[in-house]
């Protein structure tokens, strides 16, 4: 396959900003990376919601947004992306309103803590956190149905989500993972490609940042590629996994979906061709970012 035209000039304009793998590139980097992503999403469209309330789950910041409808929402907890380094619940304002908006669900978006100021295992304690929350009586005071939730993340995030599932047996209602981030081995064929959003070199820093150590990498609630197919057939929810065609990360969630099959697990594989990395978070630049979240909701809608 080639990249889609809507993806050449997202790339495009992509290259004109700063990489993660620039030479010198260090804390200051990180904090101008993290101040340029509030501008832009300051910028972003806003999905109107019913309500849009900052709430400590469990100790976690998290922003909850309730659609309109129902007394009682069931929840869907949203992990977002950024390689556990950027995003947070203000950077993903708009991704978050748009799940609300599209899915009839509240959405929990979990400000977890970010690498490198808070490595391996910080976001997952935080992701486990948010979820005892939801099922606990601060979240049915406000309106929220604590039985199963849905999971959803991107990049990131739905390594964070696939991991929760793992973590959480018989406590979810359905995983989405959108061109999750899984294999720090980078053992992919498609990374071969440099083409795709996403660079091989971009995606080790990451992991890099994100390991406390270098043991952490063949752990499995940080690399869920290296679960035993044991623990794979133990997940015990319908699982969608969306793919960019064009991303360094195409071959590695394949190969988890492959897995997931083989354990028995109820497991949907979508490849949006030509798709490069974030394509998800951009519907103002990608017609299958549309696409993706509608096929989400769907999903959602059959199973949370």
């Amino acid at each position: 396959m080639s990249l889609h035209p809507q993806a050449v000039a997202a790339l495009e304009l992509w290259a004109q900003g700063p990489s993660v793998t620039d030479p010198g590139f260090g804390a200051e980097g990180i904090a101008a990376m993290r101040a340029d992503a509030l501008k832009g999403a300051a910028a972003e469209p806003k999905e109107p919601v019913h309500r849009v309330e900052d709430v400590d789950a469990g100790g976690v910041p998290c922003r909850l947004y309730l659609p309109t409808g129902a007394e009682t929402h069931r929840v869907l907890v949203f992990v977002h992306g950024g390689g556990f380094v950027f995003g947070g619940a203000d950077a993903h304002d708009s991704q978050s309103r748009r799940l609300a908006a599209c899915t009839g669900l509240a959405v929990l978006c979990v400000d977890y803590r970010k690498a490198p100021e808070h490595r391996y295992p910080a976001a997952v304690e935080d992701v486990d956190r948010a979820l005892a929350w939801v099922g606990g009586v601060d979240a049915e005071a406000l309106g929220l149905d604590p039985a199963r939730p849905a999971v959803v993340g991107d990049s990131a995030g739905g390594n964070l989500a696939l991991v929760a599932a793992l973590r959480h047996p018989g406590e979810l209602s359905a995983a989405v993972l959108v061109y999750p981030f899984l294999d720090p081995e980078l053992a992919g064929p498609s990374y071969a490609s440099e083409t795709g959003g996403l660079t091989r070199g971009e995606s080790d820093w990451f992991w890099q940042q994100y390991a406390a150590s270098p043991l952490d990498l063949a752990d499995p609630d940080l690399a869920p590629l290296r679960s035993t197919d044991t623990r794979l057939a133990g997940l015990d929810v319908p699982v969608l996994v969306q793919v960019a065609g064009e991303d360094v990360l195409a071959d590695e969630d394949r190969e988890l979906a492959r897995r997931l099959s083989g354990a028995g697990v109820d497991v949907r594989l979508t490849t949006y061709d030509g798709m490069v990395h974030g394509f998800w978070r951009h519907p103002e630049m990608f017609d299958a970012a549309e696409a993706a979240l509608a096929e989400l909701a769907a999903f959602l809608r059959r199973h949370a």
